[in-house]
Parts: structure tokens; C-alpha cells; sequence
């Protein structure tokens, strides 16, 4: 069943793709508008201003004549005279018995002509497009249809955006006003939607409200029978014979008479059905409608109504003050300003609305073209699944991603996890995204039912979790972290941390490959999604190991070439490596591909596959997938620092990412990489909170970076527990640890070493030792770091930390980010 929440969002997306360009169009124009006389004051000087003479301002009467005079047949049909004398009078008029309307202005002193203001016909322009998009037919034709469906959709944008963005702690003013700029991409977009939406929705209420007055007559008329009489406004338009052309003059006689020669800001006269209508601006009145307003019969001067601007009822001043509320000047010139600035937000909506729409199209795409290579079922005899709980469809892409990497995996949504289907699984990979404030995907709710349950025995099943949500919401990630708790509730083993993606990020989905590939999943898949290699350049390689029975082990350091590279310690650095060369050669041997330098260079960047002849298609090759190490240096050093250990394929050379660090490029070459974030690793905000570091082989490089960085700050206590093969060849940076040790940094350091024979052999037996140490840091307020390999090493320290500490403890640990793990 389709829910209110999904029907709502997928009205507003298509109104938004059909409206929005509308609204862009009307909001820009309706801004203009706004303050249309001051923009004209202000570029026509001479025109819309004057400078006072030594003869004082004609009185209306006197100023009528002079007009009349000036050109023969004119008949006057409004007339504003305002009482600042730097500010001509305006008069409109038509020519004998034509019925096109002229404007000009008028000196007040003499009653000259003073000619139509440079811009008013851009502003007639404006006016149009705003009310009916300058199509054929003006107020008659279907512009003015659609200006009211475009009214009527801003009116659904803004209750609806409400709803849909509705978080579970309204009262938390951060939830609605705060806009986090470091957001990128998509996440952006959306924040940038939904929060300056949230600005702006009482101000766009109140536009498309009083819009809707000039679009449809009987909201028109609905309004006035709810606010007012329509007899109040039949008394005020009647009153002359129609056919007789008014006498001005006369008739601002009897206003004079009947308002006691009061001095008012402005007055305006209007001819209307034979009647001349007077409005009156009161002195510091904050818009045109605060006004007296008077009818006068145009033939003999009978004041036919006179309403004081003090006794019009509230509803008959909102019906009167409509033009006035729309464009914000009934708030005074705050609301004015403030009205015009968010109609100028209006294309920030459009423009979001179609970047969001498309970014949800390419997603859409991507997993379209998964599909196409997947299968849809699962054979129940499968016993690696990846379970996907996806609203618009990332999850699910991840997911049939994920089941091509990994050898005899099938994707399935989560709903197919009963317990009949758990029990015969070994593992599983569940990919799933929250939707709103914490809530699982629509199609997920049976399963997030179950999740209410207590789980069945897990013990058999080791599994990971990818969490999809948007850092916008405070319960990030939370139905993605509810499944992790309840199969770990369940005994089942995690194979590692729960990771989070927030919208497209590229780090995340890469880290997510990275912890796949330590499983055994493929490792030839290119990146799911791309980010930009910058240039490092080569500047060191030692050889950290000489001697030892194990992979020889490099230390690598690459600096920036254009010197503008950030990180923090616990960061990752990926790299883009190159085929040895000799795999290159044998290649180009097999298949009789051309050897040139322009087909060397492609092989030396694409996946060559194990069985490839003659004839074989260049074309058909794809990028290598990038490779991942984790820094052992701080930003401060200007260089990245690795420790790699270098690997053998399965065709007897070097591997690709060790083998391209460690040898295939030369010292001062040109490393195509970038800095991958890795928040969830990153050192404690508080320097003074202490340290526990611990990790084997060459994970020691993500534990010296903290090191490295509570060297440069100082700080909290540190222990480092690590473990290597043996201490005459294995001893990585042992001057630099011992050094550190000696200058305060290092509380305590303890080593495992697996070939030497005496001693712990391995981390975690170090960890078991040191059980004493480990719970008073972590009574302390300790964060413990965990670095190395997965297989083997992770596992048996998680078990040995679960035996010293508690699984709940540690499970509180791993929520509040206390305990972080960087395992590969």
C-alpha cells in the first residue's frame, strides 16, 4: 500500500518539474514590481522627481485645468497628486474617443507634461509576465490560467514541503532554521530545498494567497462574502451616470469640503462608472490603502460615500489591501523588503527541485542498467545473501552491486529474511536506507516490525551492514543501525563496523568495496562512484623489513604536486594504480594487440582479463579500481605517509596497488590519488581524552597517525599494543615509537611478536595482558582504535575486548564513536 507520505512527494515532485519554472518567472518579476516607483524615481530625475521652484505646488483643481489645456481632448481618468513637492503628480488619460490609455508625469508648480519615464515600458513588460506571462490574451487568456495554477501549486509546495520535512523534535529551532553549507552535491540541494523552504513558507503562503485574488473570480468572490458585504463595495463604486464624463475639478471640490482640507500623503483620484473615487494616503501611512476614501458623483459633486481610513473593519481593510498584503508593503517597508527577497528565492526552488530530480534519474538509471546484469531471484540453497531496504532505489543498486562482487551472492529485498531464510544463511550484507526522521523505507515496514521482536539464535551468521541515510536528520542512519543491533542481539558476528553513506558520498561506498574486497569479492569492479584523482608525487620508499621471512615491507610517502591536500589522522589515501609491466607485455604477446605507446599506456591503466586470444577488443577493457591505504602522517608533514606491504598475484608478479607504490613507479614520477575521509577514525575532538591504540602489521599506520597528530597537540594518555612477525626485521619505525615513548607521548607500548617464541604471539594476547591498563582508559573516558587486518587479527580483538569489557559496554562504545576500527 502507497503511502500518504510517498503520494505527497511524488505530487510535489512533478509540480515542481510543471510549476516551477512558472513560480521562477513570477517570483523574479513580482521582486521588480515591487518597488517599481522607487527604481523609476530613482532613474528619472527630472521626470519623477522635480525640483521645487519658487511658485508653490498648484492646487488639483488649478493643476486639471493646466493639464486639460496642454492637450486638446484629453480626458483625465486618474489623477495622483502627492504632497512632497520634489515628487511630480502622475495623470493617466485617453485622447478624444479613443480608448487606449495614456501616462505621463506633471510638474505640480506648472502643470507641463512632463513625458513618460525612461524603464516604464520594461516595466510594463514585467507587469505582464507576472500576471498573465505576457501570452496572447492578457487577463483573458491562458496566462492567466496558468499564473493561477502556478498560485495554486505554491500553495501545495509549501504545505506539503511542511509535511514531508516534518522532523520528530519540531520544537528544536535547529531542525528548521539551520543550514549546514558543508554539505555537497545532492545533500546540498536538498538542504538548501527544504530549509530556505522553511524560511520562506509563511511569506509564499501569503503571496499565493492574495495571487489567487486577480486569477479567479470565485475565490475572489469567496473571499469577500467571508470578510465582507459585497453592498459596502457596490456603495463604493456606484454613483454617476456612466455615459457622462465627470467633472474633476468639481468633484475634488466636494472631497476637499468633505474631508475638511485635511493634509494627506497622497491623493489619488480615480473616474470609475461615472463616479470620481478619492484615496487618501494618511500621513506615514505604511502603504497606498491606509487612506480616506470618498466617492463623489462625477455630474454634481454628491458625496455618494466617505469611509474614514479609522473606521474601516479589519475585513474590509484585508479586501481593500490585497495588492497591498501581496507585494508586503501592508507589513511596511520591512515586509515589503522581505517579500521581495523571497520571491527572488523563488528560482533557488526551481533550480534545486530539477538538480534533485535529476541526480534521482541517474540513480534511477545506475540501477536500471544493475538489473539488467542480475538476476531477479535468489535459489533458496544460496547461503550469501545481500538484503536491500531502499526507497528510491540507491539501496537496492548498492546491493545488486554488492551481489555481483562477491562470489555465489544473490541481492533480495529485506523482507525475504524470515527466519526459515536466516537460518540457512552463512552470510549476509544488508544494504539499507532510512527514510525521514529514522523511519524504514515504505516497503521495509513488515520487516521493521519484526525487528520489534526479539531475534532467533544468529550465532551461525557473520554479516555487515551499509546504513543509507541524510546527515539532515538527527536519527541518521537509524533503521540501517537497528538491523545491525538486532542481528548482533541475535549472536551473529560482525565481519565489520557498520559504515554509513550519506546521499552520493563516494568515500563511503568506496570503503565499502574496500571491506568487501578483504572478504574475497572481486576486486577488478571500477569504483561504483568516481571522484577525481589529483597528482602526488613520489618522494620516498624505504624498505622497512630487510631480512624478514614475511612480504617485504616499504615505507611510501607521496606529497601533493600543486600542494593543496588536506586530512586528518585516521584518513585513508586511495590510489590509481598501473599494470606491472611485464603482465603488459604478455598481454600484448596473447592477444597480437598493436604495441605501441598509446596501447601500452591503455593496458598499463585497464583490467586485463585472465583469458584474452587474438582478436581480442580494446574497447571492451574497463579502469582499474582504485586502492586503499591508510595514512601514518599528519596534513602538517606536507606529505602522505604509507606503510605497504607488498603482495603477489595470482600470476606470480607483483599485485597491482603494492606492486605499483613499491616498485613499478619511480622515485619523483607522478601517483594519480586522492585523500579518502574517514570520520568514523578520525582522532577524539577533545586532545585531553585518552588513547588506546591498537592494531598488527601494516595497520600500524593508521595508529601512527594519531600518534603523529597527539605529538603536534598534545594531550591525554596513549597506549599502543601491536604486533609484527619478529623484532630483528619487523620492527616498523621502532626509533620514532621509542622516541615518542620517551618524550611523554606514548603512556605505554606493548608488542606481540608471532615467530620469535617467547611472549604474547599476537595482538589480542597482548590485549588479554594488559586487561588491567585497557579497563581503567576506558573507565577514563578512553576511545579505543583498532587497525590491521580483518581476517584473523579483528576478530579475535573484538572477542578479546567483548571478554575484558562487556558486549553492551562495547556496543555503547562503538554507538557514541568510542570505539572506532579501521580493518581491511
Amino acid at each position: 500500500m502507497i503511502s500518504t507520505r510517498t503520494i505527497l512527494f511524488q505530487v510535489h515532485w512533478f509540480l515542481g518539474i510543471t510549476a516551477g519554472l512558472v513560480l521562477a518567472v513570477m517570483g523574479v518579476t513580482g521582486a521588480l514590481i515591487s518597488f517599481e516607483p522607487e527604481i523609476l524615481a530613482a532613474t528619472n530625475p527630472g521626470i519623477v522627481t522635480v525640483t521645487p521652484g519658487r511658485t508653490p505646488p498648484l492646487l488639483a483643481p488649478a493643476l486639471i485645468a493646466r493639464i486639460q489645456a496642454e492637450i486638446p481632448g484629453l480626458h483625465i481618468q486618474r489623477l495622483i497628486v502627492e504632497r512632497d513637492p520634489t515628487r511630480a503628480a502622475m495623470v493617466g488619460y485617453t485622447i478624444g474617443d479613443s480608448k487606449k490609455r495614456e501616462r505621463a508625469y506633471v510638474d505640480p508648480a506648472t502643470g507641463a507634461l512632463l513625458g513618460e519615464p525612461q524603464g516604464s515600458g520594461f516595466f510594463e513588460t514585467v507587469e505582464n509576465l507576472h500576471r498573465w506571462l505576457a501570452l496572447p490574451g492578457k487577463g483573458n487568456g491562458i496566462g492567466r490560467q496558468l499564473t493561477g495554477f502556478a498560485a495554486l501549486s505554491l500553495i501545495f509546495f509549501a504545505l506539503s514541503g511542511l509535511y514531508l520535512r516534518w522532523p520528530r523534535r519540531p520544537l528544536d529551532w535547529r531542525n528548521w532554521l539551520v543550514l549546514d553549507l558543508r554539505k555537497t552535491g545532492r545533500n546540498l540541494y536538498r538542504a538548501l530545498h527544504a530549509v530556505v523552504g522553511g524560511w520562506v513558507l509563511v511569506f509564499y503562503l501569503i503571496s499565493a494567497g492574495t495571487g489567487l485574488w486577480w486569477s479567479y473570480g470565485w475565490y475572489r468572490d469567496g473571499v469577500r462574502h467571508l470578510l465582507t458585504t459585497e453592498q459596502v463595495e457596490h456603495e463604493r463604486r456606484g454613483g454617476g451616470a456612466k455615459d457622462a464624463r465627470p467633472d474633476l475639478s468639481r468633484a475634488w471640490n466636494s472631497f476637499t469640503q468633505a474631508t475638511g482640507g485635511r493634509d494627506y500623503e497622497r491623493i489619488t483620484a480615480s473616474i470609475r462608472d461615472g463616479a470620481v473615487q478619492f484615496r487618501a494616503k494618511l500621513p506615514g501611512g505604511r502603504h497606498d490603502r491606509v487612506s480616506d476614501e470618498v466617492t463623489v458623483d462625477g455630474a454634481t459633486g454628491r458625496i455618494v460615500s466617505d469611509t474614514p481610513y479609522a473606521t474601516r473593519p479589519l475585513g474590509d481593510d484585508i479586501v481593500t489591501s490585497v495588492y497591498e498584503i501581496h507585494r508586503g508593503a501592508y507589513f511596511g517597508l520591512v515586509g515589503r523588503i522581505v517579500m521581495t527577497l523571497t520571491s527572488l528565492t523563488m528560482p533557488l526552488f526551481t533550480v534545486t527541485g530539477f538538480l534533485l530530480y535529476f541526480a534521482r534519474r541517474r540513480r534511477k538509471k545506475a540501477l536500471g542498467a544493475v538489473l539488467a546484469e542480475t538476476p531477479v531471484a535468489a535459489p533458496e540453497a544460496t547461503t550469501t545473501l545481500v538484503a536491500y531496504a531502499s526507497q528510491t532505489g540507491s539501496a537496492e543498486r548498492i546491493a545488486r552491486l554488492t551481489a555481483q562482487a562477491l562470489p555465489d551472492a544473490a541481492a533480495v529485498p529485506v523482507t525475504a529474511l524470515d527466519p526459515a531464510r536466516l537460518a540457512g544463511l552463512r552470510q549476509l550484507f544488508v544494504v539499507a536506507s532510512t527514510y525521514g526522521e529514522g523511519e524504514p523505507p515504505d516497503a521495509a515496514r513488515g520487516f521493521a516490525r519484526t525487528l520489534a521482536e526479539a531475534p532467533g539464535d544468529l550465532s551461525h551468521l557473520r554479516y555487515a551492514v551499509l546504513a543509507l541515510g541524510d546527515r539532515e536528520y538527527s536519527d541518521f542512519c537509524a533503521f540501517g543501525h537497528q538491523i545491525d543491533r538486532w542481528l548482533h542481539a541475535g549472536g551473529a558476528e560482525r565481519l565489520f563496523d557498520a559504515i554509513e553513506l550519506d546521499g552520493d558520498d563516494a568515500d563511503a561506498q568506496r570503503l565499502w568495496q574496500q571491506q568487501l574486497a578483504s572478504l574475497g569479492a572481486r576486486t577488478d569492479q571500477p569504483d561504483w562512484t568516481p571522484a577525481p584523482m589529483a597528482d602526488w608525487r613520489l618522494v620516498e620508499r624505504r624498505l622497512l623489513n630487510p631480512g624478514s621471512h614475511g612480504g617485504p615491507t616499504w615505507h611510501v610517502a607521496l606529497a601533493p604536486v600543486d600542494g593543496a591536500a588536506e586530512w586528518a589522522a585516521g584518513d585513508i589515501l586511495e590510489i590509481l594504480p598501473q599494470q606491472d609491466v611485464r603482465r603488459v607485455i604478455a598481454f600484448l604477446a596473447t592477444t597480437g594487440l598493436p604495441d605501441t605507446p598509446a596501447m601500452r599506456a591503455r593496458l598499463m591503466t585497464s583490467i586485463l582479463p585472465s583469458e584474452a586470444g587474438p582478436g581480442f577488443d580494446p574497447d571492451t577493457l574497463r579502469p582499474l579500481a582504485h586502492r586503499e591505504y591508510s595514512i601514518a602522517s599528519i596534513a602538517a608533514a606536507g606529505r602522505v605517509e604509507l606503510i605497504v606491504r607488498l603482495c603477489t598475484a595470482e600470476d606470480g608478479l607483483p599485485g597491482l596497488g603494492s606492486g605499483w607504490l613499491c616498485g613499478g613507479a619511480a622515485i619523483g614520477s607522478v601517483v594519480k590519488a586522492r585523500v579518502h575521509a574517514n570520520p568514523a577514525f578520525h582522532s577524539p575532538a577533545d586532545p585531553a581524552t585518552p588513547i588506546v591504540l591498537i592494531g598488527n602489521g601494516t595497520g600500524l599506520a593508521g595508529l601512527m597517525g594519531h600518534l603523529r597528530q597527539r605529538a603536534a597537540t598534545g594531550g591525554g594518555p596513549a597506549w599502543l599494543f601491536w604486533g609484527e612477525r619478529h623484532p630483528d626485521h619487523d620492527d616498523y619505525h621502532a626509533a620514532e615509537r621509542r622516541a615518542l615513548g620517551q618524550a611523554g607521548v606514548l603512556t605505554g607500548m606493548a608488542t606481540a611478536w608471532s615467530r620469535l617464541g617467547t611472549g604474547p604471539r599476537y595482538v589480542q594476547d597482548v590485549v588479554a595482558m594488559e586487561h588491567d591498563t585497557i579497563r581503567a582508559a576506558v573507565a577514563a573516558g578512553a576511545t579505543l582504535y583498532v587497525c590491521g587486518s580483518l581476517k584473523g587479527m579483528a576478530g579475535d580483538v573484538h572477542r578479546t575486548l567483548t571478554e575484558l569489557l562487556g558486549d553492551a559496554v562495547l556496543e555503547e562504545m562503538a554507538a557514541t564513536g568510542r570505539y572506532a576500527r579501521d580493518i581491511y
